[in-house]
């Protein structure tokens, strides 16, 4: 199974793409993060980072998107950005046909860290150490990428592919 991880944000959006392996957690396939300027609308950040999925859906064809799900911040404001992040990855699986598994930011670092309040450095070096890399994913949103998408390999059943909606 291929599993495309998202961590959204609306300046940086992480990603990370693994594939299970019998035995062991999983393989690195490629990571990175889509940023956005802070310099452009709301509308212009949300369609880069809609392109930028469909890029690496087009590039991987993953057999399932896992995203980080939604927490409350103090800053309605911030919550309600994040909202639209996470819609636009939605979305972009929606037409790729591509089942979504969502999990909480607690469960993401409790499955990688054993600690639901782990820190974003701790995350990091777990999904090294898990994936039998040298060193960390960098930027820090890469390695949350990985992270969720290791958190839907060691905790997910099969999944099957869905049809993709029409434009």
């Amino acid at each position: 199974m291929r599993v495309l991880g998202i961590d959204p944000g609306t300046a940086v959006t992480g990603y990370g793409v693994v594939d299970s392996l019998p035995g062991h957690p999983g393989r690195l396939v490629e990571c990175g993060v889509i940023r956005t300027r802070a310099d452009e609308t709301l509308p212009v950040r949300l369609h880069t980072i809609h392109q930028g999925l469909r890029d690496l859906i087009a590039a991987h064809s993953p057999d399932v998107v896992a995203v980080e799900g939604m927490f409350h911040r103090a800053n309605a404001r911030t919550t309600a950005t994040l909202g639209h992040a996470r819609g636009v990855v939605l979305l972009a699986a929606a037409q790729a046909g591509l089942p979504v598994a969502e999990y909480p930011p607690a469960v993401v670092k409790k499955t990688v860290v054993d600690r639901g309040a782990a820190q974003k450095h701790q995350v990091g070096f777990m999904v090294a150490r898990l994936l039998g890399l040298k060193e960390a994913p960098s930027p820090n949103d890469a390695a949350d990428g990985v992270a969720v998408a290791l958190t839907h390999l060691l905790r997910s059943a099969p999944v099957r592919r869905l049809a993709p909606v029409p434009r």
